[in-house]
C-alpha cells in the first residue's frame, strides 16, 4: 500500500525530555523527536522496514521523519513526539481557547526515499532562516574542591517538584544525583551543557558577542519602541522573576502570557466555568483507593508520579497498590497501561462524549447505545460502579483532553463529573502539569492581573480573551511587533504558522541554554538556571509552593532571570 489515512497524536516521551537537556541541536534530540511511531499492522501495510522514512501530510503542512514500529497496538494512529517536526503538521486553530490542536489530526502517511532533515536543514528549507549559535559548550568547572551532599533538593523539571533528591557537589561541579527520575537527573547532571555563556546581538544576520550592558540597552530599546509586545514563557523560572515579568508587561502595555497555551490553558477555562474539586498530592496518596489517568502518560511525562503520589505510593490509610484500583483512559495503549486494572480505549476527539455518558449513568439516566466513543456500554457501566463505590477517587487528566477537540469544554465536563461523584463519595480532579513552575506562572498572573494567562495590557488595564490575546493566536495572526521570551522555546513548540510570524519580528531571549528561539533572536541574554544555580519559589501541580535550592554557582558573569529583568525594567523606564 502506497499510503494510509491515519490520525496524528503528538505528545511527550521520556527520551525526548532527556535529550532536551543535552541540547536541541544534539543528535540525541534529533533521533528522539524526528520520528513517527506506527502500529505494527500499519507499518507492514506501508511496506516499511527498520530504518525507512515516511512523509506525513496534513492540511497544515508536511514533514519527513523516520518510521518506527511501535511496541504497543494502536491501529489507525501515528504518534510523533512534540517538537519542530510534529509542528509542521498540527492545526494552529485554537478555537477560542488559546490552545492549538496538537492531537487528533487527520494525516496521510506514505513511504518515501526523501531524507529526514536535521533541525538546521528543516528551518532553512521550511522557514528560509539559518539558525545560528555561537558556543555550544560547557562552562569550565573546577572540580578540585571539597565534596558535599545537599539533601532535600527540589527537582525543577516537571510539576511533581519531587523534594527528596540528594545531589553530590564538588566545588562548582555536580557529580551525582540520587532519587531523581531520568528527566530530573538529566536536567541537573547536564546543567552545564549547551550553555549560553555571553550576551549576543544580531548584526547583519549573525549573532555577535557583546557585553551585558549593551544587550540590555538594545533589548530595552526594542521593547520601548514596540507598539504591542508579547512577553511569553515564564513556566521554567521562579515566582520572583515571573512577578517582575507581569510588572514589565503592564508598564509596556503588552501581552503577558505563559506556556499554559501549549499545555493546560483549557484547564483554566474549565475551572472558570465549573469551579474546582481538588486535593493535594499528599491527601491523594494517603486516601485515594481509585485513581484514573485520563489522557496522560505519567511513566513518560512524570516518571516518579506513580511511586511518590499515586498508583504505587504508600499512603497512611491506603497502604499499597493492592488496596487501590487503577484505570487508564487514552486513545492508544501507552506504557502507563501496565499500571492499570482496567484500560479503556477511547476514540480520538470523543472524550467529551464518554464523560457525558458517565455523568448520565451516575445521575441515574439510561444510555440507549451499545457503545459510546468506541467504548462498549458494559465497560462504561463497570467504570461507573468502580467510581461510585470508591472511598476516595481521583482523576488525573492530561494533554489528551486539553490538546484535542473540545479543549476547555472537556475539562469543564471532567470537573462536573467529579462534582457529580461527590454525591456518592469523595472525588477530585487534578491536572498533570508539565513545566515545573507553570502553576506558579498561573498563580502570579492571577494575583497580579486577575487572569491566569493571555493577559492583554494594551488599554493599560488587564483584559483576558483567549483565542485573541493568547500568544499562539497573536502570533498566528501576526498581531505583535516584538517578543520577550523568558524560560521557553516557542520556535520549537508552536505551530508552524505562529513560528513563521515570530521570525518576522525582533525577539529577545533570556535562557540558560541555546535553543531554537535563541538561535533566531535579535538579542540573547544568558541567565542562571533556576533550581540549580538560583533559589526561589515554585508551585507544585497541586498549587503547593516549594522552595527550589541553589546547588552551584552560575557561569561567570551570568545573572538570574530576576536580576536581568530588574535591569531591563530600569532601562525601559528611562526610555518610556
Amino acid at each position: 500500500m502506497s499510503s494510509l489515512r491515519l490520525v496524528l497524536i503528538t505528545g511527550r516521551r521520556i527520551n525526548q525530555g532527556r535529550s532536551m537537556d543535552v541540547g536541541k541541536f544534539s543528535d540525541d534530540y534529533f533521533k528522539s523527536v524526528a520520528l513517527a511511531e506506527l502500529d505494527s499492522d500499519d507499518f507492514e501495510k506501508l511496506g516499511l522496514k527498520n530504518g525507512d522514512n515516511v512523509e506525513i501530510e496534513s492540511n497544515y503542512g508536511s514533514v519527513v521523519v523516520k518510521a518506527v514500529k511501535s511496541r504497543k497496538k494502536h491501529p489507525g494512529i501515528v504518534f510523533i513526539p512534540m517538537g519542530p517536526w510534529a509542528n509542521r503538521l498540527v492545526n494552529p486553530d485554537t478555537y477560542g481557547s488559546g490552545m492549538p490542536t496538537f492531537k487528533g489530526i487527520p494525516v496521510k502517511v506514505s513511504k518515501t526515499e526523501k531524507k529526514v532533515l536535521n533541525v538546521w536543514e528543516l528551518f532553512e528549507k521550511e522557514y528560509n532562516v539559518k539558525l545560528y549559535t555561537e558556543d555550544l559548550a560547557s562552562e569550565n568547572i573546577n572540580a578540585k574542591a571539597e565534596t558535599k551532599v545537599i539533601k532535600n533538593v527540589v527537582c525543577s523539571f516537571c510539576g511533581c517538584l519531587c523534594d527528596d533528591l540528594e545531589v553530590e557537589v564538588s566545588g562548582n561541579r555536580i557529580l551525582k544525583v540520587k532519587k531523581a527520575c531520568a528527566l530530573g537527573m538529566s536536567k541537573i547532571i547536564h546543567s552545564n551543557k549547551n550553555r549560553i555563556l555571553h550576551p549576543y546581538i544580531r548584526v547583519n544576520g549573525r549573532l555577535e558577542k557583546t557585553d551585558l550592558e549593551t544587550a540590555i540597552k538594545k533589548a530595552a530599546k526594542i521593547l520601548a519602541e514596540s507598539k504591542f509586545p508579547l512577553l511569553y514563557g515564564w513556566s521554567n523560572t521562579t515566582v520572583e522573576a515571573i512577578r517582575l515579568g507581569a510588572e514589565l508587561a503592564e508598564y509596556l502595555g503588552g501581552v503577558f502570557d505563559n506556556t499554559s497555551v501549549v499545555c493546560h490553558g483549557p484547564t483554566v477555562l474549565g475551572v472558570q466555568e465549573a469551579g474546582y474539586v481538588t486535593a493535594t498530592l499528599g491527601q491523594i496518596r494517603n486516601y485515594a483507593d481509585l485513581m484514573i489517568y485520563w489522557g496522560c502518560n505519567p511513566l513518560h511525562a512524570h516518571p516518579r508520579h506513580a511511586n511518590r503520589y499515586s498508583a504505587l505510593a504508600k499512603g497512611v490509610f491506603v497502604k499499597s497498590r493492592k488496596e487501590r484500583k487503577i484505570v487508564v483512559i487514552d486513545v492508544k495503549e501507552t506504557d502507563s497501561v501496565k499500571l492499570a486494572d482496567l484500560f479503556i480505549k477511547v476514540e480520538p476527539g470523543r472524550d467529551y462524549e464518554l464523560i457525558s455518558a458517565l455523568r448520565a449513568l451516575i445521575k441515574g439516566y439510561d444510555v440507549e447505545f451499545d457503545e459510546v466513543a468506541g467504548v462498549d456500554i458494559e465497560t462504561i457501566r463497570k467504570l461507573v460502579e468502580m467510581m461510585i463505590t470508591a472511598k476516595f477517587g481521583v482523576i488525573f487528566y492530561g494533554l489528551g483532553l486539553t490538546m484535542s477537540i473540545g479543549k476547555g469544554r472537556n475539562i469543564e465536563e471532567i470537573i462536573r463529573l467529579a462534582q457529580d461523584l461527590n454525591e456518592w463519595t469523595k472525588f477530585v480532579a487534578l491536572p498533570m502539569r508539565g513545566h515545573y513552575n507553570v502553576v506558579g506562572a498561573n498563580q502570579v498572573s492571577t494575583w497580579s492581573t486577575g487572569y491566569a494567562f493571555a493577559v492583554d495590557f494594551r488599554r493599560k488595564y488587564p483584559r483576558h480573551n483567549p483565542g485573541v490575546t493568547s500568544a499562539t493566536d497573536l502570533l498566528n495572526e501576526g498581531n505583535v511587533d516584538a517578543a520577550l521570551i523568558v524560560a521557553s522555546d516557542p520556535v520549537a513548540h508552536f505551530p508552524a504558522k505562529a513560528v513563521e510570524n515570530l521570525l518576522k519580528i525582533p525577539v529577545i531571549t533570556l535562557d540558560p541554554k541555546w535553543n531554537l528561539t535563541a538561535a533566531i533572536s535579535t538579542v540573547v541574554i544568558p541567565v542562571a538556571m533556576a533550581g540549580v544555580e538560583v533559589e526561589g519559589t515554585a508551585y507544585r501541580m497541586d498549587k503547593v509552593p516549594l522552595r527550589v535550592k541553589k546547588l552551584v554557582e552560575p557561569p561567570n558573569g551570568v545573572l538570574s532571570d530576576e536580576e536581568v529583568l530588574k535591569l531591563l525594567l530600569e532601562e525601559i523606564k528611562k526610555l518610556v
